[in-house]
């Protein structure tokens, strides 16, 4: 295969991608899924008409909850009609996780602001619902010590002193925020105490709670995007990087001082030091950082972290099992496109989308870019499939949010991207865009490949929004995942699938002797000689974090053969025999906790339509 070059080219920036492929194990269809489809065959390059499966129209159909489900404060960032400055227009992630361990996963939402600010009492802060276990959401921000202003930007968790409560940090243009998880329902801001201030502002996006020297203690990786403030950037149209096809719009990224990303050591003590230095991270070339994604690409068994960078090369921080970190983004096969070229990385999400044991990347780009797919093909070697695989022909929407996404339990995840324009102007402009935009679906054809289903997935995703983070959970525990979206100065989107879905098992694990939210655990479902695995991440999609539980679709299988968990630590544990449509707790070397299973939840979730 074709290894990427050290080329970068400014102007061959968003341009299409070489194919190159491999086939997945098998395939496995799904009641409802056809074989052999015109639509299936019209969306794959070079498709033979043998190997394809699809879906039926309705046999996939999402709806928008999150009014019905009490998901209503607005997200401000910026305005719709003109921005003056990047801050403006990058927008927020999105946070799942079980604040207070009652077993439903709850949602935190930060906020933005505007430049000009607003009157004293009325700012715009961050969101915690709680999940009222009915179907519904309250916001309990302000109960639970979460009601913070300022220009958030992303969020992940982990128990940094494993004491059973996940805690929450949220970075910003400005100081980052640490919230130690009281156990109480409510949150106190640690950062300075930790050790984790930094002496200047700095624009923190995405971040990961990672234990990478395996000492039992979650460490924390920061992204970093520009090294930004008011009176040090050019204003629109003033510079070459400040027009975008002819309209004068905000600044950057290009042409503005590149900030750097920082690793912090957890010192055991509730504190952190920063590593950044001696671990190697900032010997890595500049980056404009977004999404932080932490995975043992290579299964070797300790975390690396990958960075989807804005129009610079995308990093891969490589675990050297001695507290430091090698970059290898370029001889890996991740920093450019397959034809060499930079791209502006916004979001990105690891899955073993093939089968194949290994960790894959699908990343988001700029308009006039396709999304990207890097094929994990071992030992620290990746490749650019994208066309090959079906995801290289829309280049009209700027990608943000993105995740592999098991949406019908098949047991072979698909791919939605949340999209949106970072240009108010554009609209109006005759460029062929927009600022809000589609939602697209591609559904996993169990062969390496993927089609568009989009338009069979019901009119919702259709609906035009400009999308930033985006994270999954099953907040219902009816062994359904769904979507959540944080849009841009919107209410978020919750996408329900309310078509018959396969059977599933959902696994929390907790840490022992590994961290306690097992971050960086690796487990793989064992089924009729296939394999498929998952990790335990803090981070990912677009500067936000999904649920921790593990959720694996089971298709029509009426049990998971066999799970092999291997904890942080190296320990294997396996379990057999697990009985479908059921949420289990495993103990590191404990095992299953049989008093601690649960059956799915028969509650009606409400709908529009319903």
């Amino acid at each position: 295969m074709n290894r990427r070059a050290n080329r970068t080219s400014a102007w061959s920036l968003f341009r299409g991608r070489s194919e190159g492929c491999r086939k997945g194990s098998g395939v496995f269809l799904l009641p409802g899924v056809l074989v052999a489809t015109a639509f299936a065959f019209a969306q794959v390059p070079n498709a033979s008409k043998n190997n394809q499966a699809t879906v039926k129209p309705n046999a996939v159909h999402f709806e928008n909850i999150a009014r019905q489900a009490g998901l209503t404060a607005v997200n401000v960032n910026g305005n719709d009609n003109h921005n003056v400055f990047l801050i403006e227009g990058t927008g927020m992630g999105a946070v799942i996780f079980d604040y207070d361990n009652d077993g439903w996963p709850d949602i935190f939402l930060p906020n933005g602001t505007r430049v000009e600010g607003f009157p004293k009492g009325q700012e715009p802060t961050g969101h915690l619902y709680h999940n009222n276990q009915d179907g519904t959401f309250t916001d309990v921000a302000e109960k639970a010590g979460l009601a913070h202003s300022g220009w958030a930007q992303g969020g992940c968790v982990g128990d940094y002193d494993n004491d059973g409560y996940l805690d929450l940090f949220v970075t910003y243009w400005g100081q980052n925020i640490l919230y130690h998880n009281k156990g109480d329902g409510t949150f106190s801001e640690v950062s300075e105490t930790a050790g984790l201030k930094t002496s200047k502002s700095e624009w923190s996006t995405g971040c990961s709670f990672l234990d990478y020297d395996r000492d039992g203690k979650v460490d924390l990786f920061v992204a970093r995007y520009v090294d930004f403030s008011y009176d040090t950037v050019p204003r629109p149209g003033e510079g070459e990087w400040c027009r975008w096809k002819g309209i004068y719009v905000m600044c950057g990224p290009r042409g503005l001082k590149m900030s750097v990303n920082a690793l912090y050591h957890n010192n055991g003590d509730g504190t952190f030091t920063d590593v950044s230095q001696a671990s190697g991270i900032t010997k890595a070339s500049g980056c404009y950082g977004f999404t932080a994604l932490s995975a043992d690409f290579d299964n070797d068994g300790w975390p690396d972290v990958y960075v989807a960078c804005d129009t610079t090369p995308n990093l891969l921080y490589h675990n050297n099992h001695d507290d430091t970190f090698s970059e290898i983004g370029k001889t890996a096969g991740v920093a450019y496109s397959e034809e060499g070229s930079m791209q502006a990385g916004m979001g990105a999400s690891a899955g073993d989308y093939t089968h194949d044991g290994y960790q894959d990347i699908v990343k988001t780009n700029f308009s006039d870019d396709t999304p990207t797919v890097f094929l994990n093909r071992g030992n620290n070697a990746f490749d650019d499939v994208t066309r090959a695989v079906g995801l290289g022909r829309i280049t009209t929407w700027l990608g943000w949010g993105v995740q592999f996404y098991d949406f019908d339990n098949s047991g072979w995840p698909g791919v939605l991207i949340c999209n949106g324009h970072i240009y108010p102007e554009v609209d109006g402009k005759n460029l062929g865009t927009s600022y809000r935009q589609p939602k697209v679906l591609y559904y996993n054809l169990h062969d390496g490949k993927f089609a568009n289903i989009t338009a069979h997935a019901g009119n919702t995703l259709n609906e035009m929004h400009s999308a930033r983070g985006l994270a999954l959970g099953d907040f219902f525990k009816n062994g359904r995942e769904e979507a959540l979206v944080n849009n841009m100065n919107e209410t978020p989107s919750l996408y329900y699938n309310t078509a018959p879905v396969g059977n599933f098992i959902s696994i929390q694990l907790i840490g022992v002797k590994s961290n306690r939210a097992a971050l960086g655990a690796q487990v793989t479902l064992e089924q009729n000689g296939d394999k498929y695995q998952k990790e335990i991440r803090s981070g990912g999609g677009f500067i936000s974090q999904s649920d921790l539980r593990v959720h694996f679709g089971l298709g029509k299988a009426e049990k998971a053969d066999k799970i092999v968990i291997r904890w942080p630590n190296g320990l294997l544990e396996t379990l057999k025999d697990l009985e479908a449509n059921r949420y289990y707790v495993v103990r590191e070397g404990s095992g299953m906790d049989s008093k601690q299973t649960r059956n799915v939840n028969k509650m009606q979730v409400k709908t529009p339509g319903g």
